[in-house]
């Protein structure tokens, strides 16, 4: 065996750099990150080749001691932690001092700066062992760090950087990254000389909402709800895209804690759960959002690029997370949506590029009086509490719920909600009961029964129906212009939550099964299935430990009979080892009432009388998740007046 012995200086610190120095990006991050922990507002990044000639980056932060520069290119120097203490509860970005050591070993680095803005110091270190000598330099108040020639001393590491343009982009998306959690800070960067991106700092909601449209571009905000919402030590806030607004990657995904930009399978876990019952099957939520908690609760010295942090208390976390995000997209109304296009029409149809520069962006929103502001309350103090509970309107009596209706019945049921809005006095009911599914489009009847409303400012967010095309599709119109409907969408997801509704109400029927099914699990997992117990309990499943590694289940769900029951109680347990907490039967549960809500839906080519017709966008009205099918497909559509008289160039 060889000798052991110490690495010399730069080894360790080149080692180091594998870590923390991947690539140019990996060094606009670090410097980023000690710009804002040093109090600057405004950042300015110079970048010549991608990166690989130049790296500047100037802040006007509170600067450096003389003394303290070649401290700051040593290894494990820092201002930000003394004692273990301080870094169970790190409030900074960075704090381990090993960044600019780390970049000094692999590149040549120049540090300026000043405290005063009156004399100012430099320190340089181009990859040798020997300590960084200061001079005078002329600086204003704050810290410019000059980073030239990457990987020059390790050709091998600069083999594997890409093109110039990969290289730009991957700096780029830092820097929106950065840029995103630091409403307060200005950002300006120049590549090769041309200035990219200028961004001033944003304080007001509307001018952070302007910021979010210029990175992530203005169709998110578009199609984003504002949401603030907190718990005991917990906050979450920010903008999520409704579910429509879905991607084909998870390109548009922003979650910090912190301040700390995060990728985290709990929370990643939490979000897609939250999304589950809208999103389309393949598709990707887009979001930017942000997680407050104390520090001491949340341990970011997990990975040495930081991007992973560790909860102390993991399921109360995930379950504040699914359960804010999963009321606060069911509490989403069409009125909430329509918004949008009414403020956009109003400032004069924005388009995209004044969009981003000047024009303010605002839409429905969950905080403020009267609308989804939640606190804490002694409701929601529990961690089985639900962070706001919404029920809709009963469309049919809830006992009658627990299948299939006749389709010929949902009609009738629909009609007898609005006798007041058929042409003649005779009530819906007996209407339908005389022409079950004959259409009711006399000239008379849309006037009487939109023309009015209409007119006087009084119509709903979905407006009044005036036609049905092609058995399909109802066409309404409100105060924006037309709205199109996708009758059999919209009803199915409307059947779906009275279902849901009714279920839970009823509670989970469960029955015994005749030959009990014996399960051959590790000794954690039968560990943990007589741990969490009560938890199958609630869900209907009845499991005993019949061995040191296996179970044995006695009882389960009587809508999940036909289930494979050994798959799900596996899937369970690998849910709650992971996250503390599963969804997993309930998912399967809600699978079955769509696909029974699905069969129970109107069905296209049904002819509706107007009534019916606007039953039904009346109770779309009042419906959670009523924008999104089971399936997570859109249920209506608007085609504003503003775009109606683009269409035909009216104006023009």
């Amino acid at each position: 065996m060889a000798k052991i012995r110490l690495l010399s200086p730069r080894l360790a610190n080149q080692i180091a750099a594998g870590e923390v120095v991947e690539r140019p990006a990996s060094v606009i991050k670090e410097l980023l990150e000690n710009s804002i922990d040093a109090g600057a507002t405004h950042l300015h990044i110079d970048i010549e080749q991608g990166g690989v000639k130049l790296m500047r980056v100037r802040d006007n932060g509170c600067g450096i001691e003389q003394d303290d520069l070649p401290l700051a290119l040593s290894r494990h120097a820092t201002s930000k932690i003394y004692q273990l203490d301080d870094l169970e509860a790190v409030s900074t970005l960075g704090f381990r001092g090993e960044a600019l050591a780390s970049i000094s070993s692999v590149a040549r680095l120049a540090l300026t700066s000043s405290t005063d803005g009156n004399v100012g110091w430099q320190a340089k270190a181009e990859g040798r062992d020997m300590q960084a000598e200061t001079s005078p330099a002329a600086h204003p108040q704050g810290t410019t760090v000059e980073v030239r020639d990457l990987f020059f001393n390790t050709p091998a590491r600069r083999k594997f950087l890409r093109t110039e343009k990969t290289e730009q982009n991957r700096i780029d998306d830092v820097i929106k990254r950065v840029a995103l959690s630091q409403f307060g800070v200005g950002f300006t960067l120049r590549t090769n000389g041309r200035v990219v991106h200028q961004w001033r700092p944003a304080t007001a909601q509307i001018e952070q909402e302007r910021r979010v449209a210029q990175v992530c571009g203005p169709a998110f905000m578009e199609n984003a709800v504002h949401i603030d919402i907190e718990r005991t030590g917990l906050r979450l806030w920010g903008w999520v895209a409704l579910p429509t607004f879905s991607r084909s990657q998870a390109d548009l995904q922003h979650f910090y804690v912190n301040g700390r930009a995060i990728r985290d399978k709990l929370v990643s876990h939490a979000i897609r759960q939250a999304y589950q019952d809208v999103l389309y099957h393949g598709r990707h939520p887009a979001f930017v959002l942000f997680l407050e908690l104390d520090p001491a609760s949340v341990d970011v010295n997990v990975h040495p690029t930081k991007h992973e942090v560790r909860f102390r208390d993991n399921r109360s976390v995930h379950d504040f997370l699914f359960k804010s995000l999963h009321h606060a997209l069911a509490e989403v109304r069409p009125a909430d949506q329509l918004s949008v296009h009414s403020e956009l029409d109003h400032a004069g149809n924005v388009s995209s590029a004044t969009t981003q520069e000047n024009a303010p962006i605002t839409r429905g929103e969950f905080s403020g009086q009267g609308q989804m502001n939640l606190q804490d309350s002694s409701a929601q103090a529990s961690s089985n509490a639900p962070v706001h509970s919404y029920r809709p309107k009963s469309l049919f009596d809830p006992a009658a719920s627990h299948g299939a209706m006749a389709v010929k019945e949902q009609i009738g049921a629909y009609g007898a909600l609005h006798p007041d809005q058929s042409k003649s006095g005779s009530s819906a009911g007996s209407a339908i009961d005389a022409a079950p599914f004959s259409p009711s489009m006399s000239s008379g009847g849309v006037e009487n029964t939109v023309g009015h409303n209409i007119g006087s400012g009084e119509a709903p967010p979905l407006g009044y129906a005036i036609a049905q095309l092609k058995g399909i599709y109802i066409l309404a119109e409100n105060e924006q212009g037309l709205v199109v409907v996708d009758m059999h969408a919209a009803h199915e997801r409307i059947t779906y939550e009275r279902m849901k509704i009714s279920f839970e109400e009823k509670g989970i029927q469960a029955q015994p099964l005749l030959v009990p099914l014996t399960i051959a699990v590790s000794e954690a997992e039968a560990d943990l299935s007589e741990q969490q117990n009560e938890v199958f309990k609630n869900l209907g499943f009845e499991l005993q430990r019949a061995g040191p590694e296996s179970l044995v289940v006695r009882q389960i769900p009587v809508i999940l009979q036909k289930a494979n029951a050994e798959n799900l109680v596996r899937d369970v347990l690998a849910d709650l080892r992971e996250h503390g907490a599963s969804t997993r039967i309930r998912e399967n549960m809600n699978a079955i009432l769509g696909t029974m809500a699905c069969h129970g839906a109107v069905r296209a080519n049904r002819k509706l009388t107007l009534a019916e017709m606007n039953a039904l966008l009346r109770d779309m009205e009042a419906t959670e998740r009523s924008g999104q099918c089971n399936h997570g497909r859109p249920t209506w559509a608007l085609q504003s007046l503003a775009e109606l008289d683009k269409l035909f160039m009216r104006g023009q």
